[in-house]
């Protein structure tokens, strides 16, 4: 034996995994296609946040939430529907959803402390919902930002696996591509795979894929962490669903090329069981960003609730369409739309007053106030006046966006970024028409109530002192010379997460075709569909995929460390 656990993949579910193991005494082999500077995976990118239930960040800002309201929110959401057959898509993947929220309403916070995680006073309400009780969306405000961003989520796992190398617990084989498991009498013993020529590239940059040698590692047990299929537009167009209509002909990309979905295809085909491949989690309000490290690198805007969006055609989406509140019932609303269904993108336009209290941006990069644990540095991004420094750079140095001190400039810089005019003569967007709409928007703001949704949504914000504090600006009118200059800000479907994947039991252990455990295998992660094969249902309540990761991976670990 090579060790006692081969585990796929070097990010945070594997680390996590790793860690519970070496604490038990077992032996870890780590094995993943990039270099050592990738360790931590997708994560290290992300801005970090974790969905946690009946938090003191929480009572300190008036949140009144509980196991009940989160585990009703999370229904409502997932609306598991494959329940019936033999082997139902659905039967692991709703016990691992109520395991989780159990995890996220109790030990989760005590345990994250334990490993070093500590929490900036921000608290987001993330995923408003479908505007019904019952329905998708978080009731209250649940997305806990720790310092650090998604670096002091994975760091304090991966400095754990290097100290576990230095004392001999734990072996990485970096630059191994696993292409095989391998089987004795049934039961999984082990991996099989390429070795990949040297590539000293960064963080995140994509490597080279020259095959220069061949290997084979054994253990009691194996674990899939390797993720989903992000980065990977050819696997994301062959399972998009129907139900979203047809994919964007052009997408950018949330996450490194090397989530590319090869090891759920190869574990498909050694008889371990997928289920829900046409459920993932893609974002609409992806920019181009203006320094890429990855081949057509996206951050993702996370709105406040006061930006007006518009189609491509220059029409303003209704609810479900409003900033921050139904992710997939936006990209279904873009998607499927016969008139609009030939464009790509859509567009927010608002005012410098509101980018300065309600732009945030995904990822580690973007926030350093945060990702430098700087609390004087957030109270004066976040509190104080103008925008931060990476939002005034993406603002003027962004392909995505159009800066004008009058709604004619602005709607005439928004034509020039549009490839595809109605005819020469006629852009796709109309002036009038577009004044029109921003002018009634505007009408509505003059009362402290409106029959407006998303004005009613501002002001239902700003109940919340959170969102007071931080994310949501005082109502204005768009238009008000005061608060400009006007910008446009042209977004992309924004590839991101599967929700699919491996079927699990709550052991972790990976079902075959059959619905039977294979023996010797185990699944974490996004890999996992971040338990059961499907734990989110058909959507997430943002704060669920790193704590996702982190629950598997530590279910995993522990379960195996019992039975090994």
């Amino acid at each position: 034996m090579d060790a006692d656990v081969i585990i796929i993949g070097g990010g945070l579910a594997g680390l996590v995994a790793s860690n519970e193991l070496v604490r038990a005494g077992r032996r870890v082999a780590i094995v993943d296609q990039e270099n050592q500077a990738n360790l931590g995976g997708q994560a290290f990118w992300s801005l970090g946040g974790l969905f946690l239930v009946d938090t003191p960040m929480q009572r300190r800002l008036g949140v009144k939430d509980s196991f009940e309201l989160a585990w009703q929110d999370w229904q409502g959401s997932a609306q598991w529907d494959r329940l019936t057959g033999a082997h139902p898509e659905d039967e692991w993947a709703r016990q691992w959803g109520r395991a989780y929220v159990e995890f996220a309403a109790g030990q989760k916070r005590a345990w994250l402390r334990e490993h070093g995680i500590r929490f900036t006073p921000l608290v987001g309400w993330a995923e408003r919902g479908d505007g019904r009780a019952g329905g998708h969306g978080n009731s209250v405000p649940r997305f806990h930002v720790p310092w650090g961003t998604g670096t002091g989520v994975s760091e304090p796992f991966a400095a754990r696996a290097r100290e576990a190398e230095s004392a001999g617990s734990v072996q990485f084989f970096f630059r191994h591509r696993v292409d095989g498991l391998t089987y004795d009498g049934g039961t999984v013993t082990g991996v099989r795979g390429s070795v990949l020529a040297p590539d000293a590239s960064p963080r995140g940059v994509s490597s080279n894929r020259d095959v220069v040698g061949e290997f084979e590692l054994r253990a009691q047990a194996v674990v899939i962490a390797s993720g989903g299929i992000g980065g990977n537009h050819e696997q994301v167009r062959r399972w998009w669903p129907s139900r979203l209509g047809t994919p964007p002909g052009k997408m950018v990309t949330g996450v490194p090329a090397h989530v590319d979905g090869r090891m759920l295809d190869i574990a498909e085909d050694a008889g371990v069981r997928l289920v829900n491949r046409d459920r993932m989690w893609h974002y609409t309000e992806g920019i181009q960003n203006w320094n890429p490290i990855w081949p057509d690198h996206a951050i993702r805007i996370l709105p406040g609730p006061s930006s007006l969006w518009f189609d491509a055609l220059g029409r303003r989406l209704p609810s479900p369409g409003l900033p921050g509140y139904d992710t997939l019932g936006t990209l279904r609303l873009l998607r499927t739309t016969p008139e609009i269904q030939q464009y790509d993108h859509s567009w927010f336009i608002l005012n410098q007053r509101i980018i300065e209290k309600e732009f945030a941006l995904s990822g580690s990069e973007q926030n350093p106030d945060i990702t430098g644990r700087d609390l004087k540095l957030l109270l004066r991004t976040r509190l104080g006046r103008g925008a931060g420094a990476p939002i005034e750079t993406f603002k003027e140095r962004g392909a995505d966006f159009v800066v004008a001190d009058n709604l004619a400039d602005l709607v005439r810089g928004m034509n020039g970024l549009t490839a595809q005019p109605l005819t020469p003569a006629q852009p796709l967007l109309d002036y009038g028409q577009l004044l029109r709409q921003i002018e009634e928007r505007d009408a509505e703001i003059r009362n402290p109530y409106s029959k407006d949704s998303q004005v009613a949504g501002i002001r239902n914000s700003r109940r919340s002192l959170g969102d007071r504090l931080f994310r949501t600006v005082k109502p204005h009118r768009i238009l008000d010379p005061k608060a400009g200059p006007l910008i446009a800000v042209r977004l992309h479907v924004v590839t991101r997460k599967t929700l699919g994947g491996i079927q699990t039991d709550l052991s972790g252990r990976a079902l075959g075709h059959s619905g039977v455990p294979v023996p010797g295998l185990y699944a974490a992660g996004e890999a996992a569909g971040f338990g059961g094969g499907g734990a989110h249902g058909y959507n997430a309540l943002e704060g669920t995929f790193l704590g996702g990761c982190i629950f598997t991976g530590l279910t995993v670990g522990r379960s195996l460390a019992r039975a090994l």
